[in-house]
């Protein structure tokens, strides 16, 4: 039987471990917190799950450690029809995200990466040869090893798959391997990063998607309530955004690197695609948590991209 999907997500997974505050501290800071919770994320995991609920057929290449939170993970994945074939158990702990949340939304994340860092280069370049053909995507992000992450890109285009990859957190890539991204995903603090000098607001976003596309097959600027800027070639095109009351900004880039990846593997065109990310991510603002705040198709009005409901 044929294991190839729509989606292969190869990425981190964490589990999350969130507080909700009045204010972020400052450093040296102490302050009184208010509910806390524990859910499923990782830009990976979140990816995956984003991209499923939207009918797309995704597995996820991932590690997780053989404790009581893997196994959250795990179960969590499989319950959102993420395929966890290549989701593997290892004696190292599972990463643990530790996330404040303030009253407007903001959050303040720091990740401790335990198995995700033991991702290897030669297990991606295998699970994306298995898993994906001519016209899949490979959804991945800069949370795990770099040697895995470039793997995955080169493992893509050998199969001729389209290489949807998330530069979160930001760190230097090379330029055949960037050359390859279709589209690059970056917000305005990644893209500043890559281009050496601030992007802040959409005119400076359209100038770095403009210059960011010379070196890519296409890129993609998020810039937050004021939505996409979409970069192919000469062409450069904002997205806007419909307004949100805020509630949790946490996942929300990954619900719309999920819905975009899930849009491209239907044979939607770039800027629709973004157009259908824009609008998940708005959706997930608008709910508290990460994975637990991601939309099914028809609850952001776009039709049934895929065959699962």
């Amino acid at each position: 039987m044929s294991r190839l999907v729509d989606v292969v997500v190869v990425g981190s997974v964490n589990r999350d471990y969130v507080c909700r505050v009045a204010v972020l501290p400052a450093p040296g800071e102490t302050v009184l917190g208010g509910e806390a919770s524990v859910g499923s994320g990782g830009k990976g995991g979140n990816q995956a799950v984003a991209a499923s609920l939207l009918g797309a057929r995704t597995a996820i290449v991932a590690r997780v450690g053989r404790d009581d939170d893997g196994r959250a993970l795990a179960k969590d994945l499989a319950d959102a029809w993420v395929d966890t074939t290549e989701l593997v158990a290892t004696s190292v702990r599972t990463g643990l995200a530790f996330v404040m949340v303030d009253a407007t939304g903001e959050n303040s994340i720091v990740v401790a990466p335990g198995a995700n860092e033991l991702l290897e280069a030669a297990t991606t370049s295998r699970a994306v040869g298995e898993l994906l053909s001519v016209g899949g995507v490979l959804v991945t992000q800069a949370e795990i090893p770099p040697p895995a992450f470039e793997a995955a890109i080169m493992a893509a285009e050998e199969v001729g798959a389209r290489a949807v990859v998330n530069l979160a957190p930001y760190r230097p890539v090379p330029e055949d391997v960037l050359a390859l991204c279709d589209p690059l995903v970056v917000n305005e603090s990644e893209a500043s990063g890559l281009l050496g000098r601030e992007v802040r607001g959409v005119d400076e976003a359209r100038a770095a998607a403009a210059e960011i596309a010379g070196r890519c097959r296409s890129v993609v600027v998020t810039v937050g309530a004021d939505g996409a800027v979409v970069g192919r070639g000469s062409a450069v095109d904002h997205v806007l955004a419909e307004a949100a009351d805020v509630v949790d900004t946490t996942g929300a880039g990954d619900a719309f690197t999920g819905a975009l990846a899930a849009a491209l593997s239907a044979g939607t065109d770039l800027v629709e695609s973004v157009r259908i990310g824009v609008r998940a991510g708005t959706y997930a603002v608008a709910r508290p948590g990460a994975q637990a705040s991601f939309a099914r198709a028809a609850q952001i009005g776009v039709g049934t991209l895929h065959a699962r409901p």
